[in-house]
């Protein structure tokens, strides 16, 4: 039996655990970073980032002349001739951008499903998905490969419940969607407006006068029914809005579940993990070492 590693395992052990996974045993990948030229390479179609901020490209492009390429990109031999982006898009095309020929990159052995798995284990990784991408790419994996929400947990080092809320978000309307992927309205937000009888009036009250959160929550509530919260004993007890609404901010920001206990003395701050990648990332998080 294969011994544990224990915390830190990082990209490059999910990439191996990912394509070991899908091919039943262990592969020994090619080693070493070759220099490919940028007209050879593909972009992914399964690449779960559909938005990349021209801006953003720019400046990455004129770091890339100063400096070069620090990290290479990730890509596997195509079966029409040429290689594909794994990981690693946004450099590739700000490669183009600073008119490079040639780029840094380490060449897989990965079949499609692999691909598209570690395409959103890179991009969720590092923080670059919206959250309609996100979602988006989660649904994917399910339809086309007949993950189930907690299997991506698992690929992705997130709590089921993360994933179920993010899957959430693709029953908004598709202008509210577009509004999230602009950054009109944050996840937030567009949580809250999932419970509104009127999604998209509310999503545009919230970007026109610039509405907090909660503030959007308490719309939405004032909109529905309201339902009244029972102890066991059928008296209604009070629900503190402002933690409830910062323990959804919290799990959103980390994909886990988290409570917030607070009273006159103090209180605490719990975060529920299920796997040691998610602990580790927790333990990065609070140091502030990068993921």
């Amino acid at each position: 039996m294969k011994k544990s590693t224990g915390l830190g395992k990082g990209l490059s052990a999910l990439l191996d655990d990912a394509q070991a996974r899908r091919a039943g045993t262990a592969q020994a990948p090619r080693t070493g970073v070759q220099s490919l030229e940028i007209a050879a390479i593909r972009p992914n179609p399964n690449q779960p980032r559909r938005h990349f901020d021209e801006v953003a490209l720019t400046e990455l492009a004129e770091s890339i002349k100063r400096q070069g390429i620090l990290q290479p990109i990730i890509v596997r031999e195509a079966a029409e001739g040429g290689y594909e982006i794994i990981a690693g898009e946004r450099r590739w095309r700000a490669s183009q951008k600073a008119q490079l020929h040639e780029i840094p990159a380490l060449v897989r052995d990965s079949d499609e499903e692999s691909s598209a798995e570690l395409a959103v284990i890179e991009n969720v990784q590092r923080e670059d998905l919206n959250a309609i991408e996100e979602a988006a790419a989660y649904r994917a994996l399910m339809e086309r490969y007949g993950h189930g929400q907690q299997a991506i947990g698992d690929i992705v080092g997130k709590s089921r419940s993360h994933v179920a809320n993010l899957l959430r978000l693709l029953d908004l309307p598709s202008e509210v969607q577009e509004m999230l992927l602009r950054g009109d309205i944050s996840m937030g937000h567009a949580r809250a407006v999932l419970g509104s009888p009127d999604p998209l009036a509310l999503a545009r009250e919230i970007h026109a006068q610039g509405l907090s959160v909660r503030d959007a929550e308490r719309k939405a509530k004032a909109q529905k029914t309201p339902e009244k919260s029972k102890s066991a004993s059928g008296v209604a007890r009070p629900v503190d809005a402002d933690l409830a609404a910062l323990e959804r901010q919290l799990g959103d920001m980390l994909g886990l579940k988290v409570k917030v206990v607070h009273g006159a003395s103090g209180g605490r701050v719990e975060l529920n993990y299920r796997t040691l990648d998610q602990l580790d990332m927790i333990c990065q998080r609070l140091s502030g070492e990068p993921i």
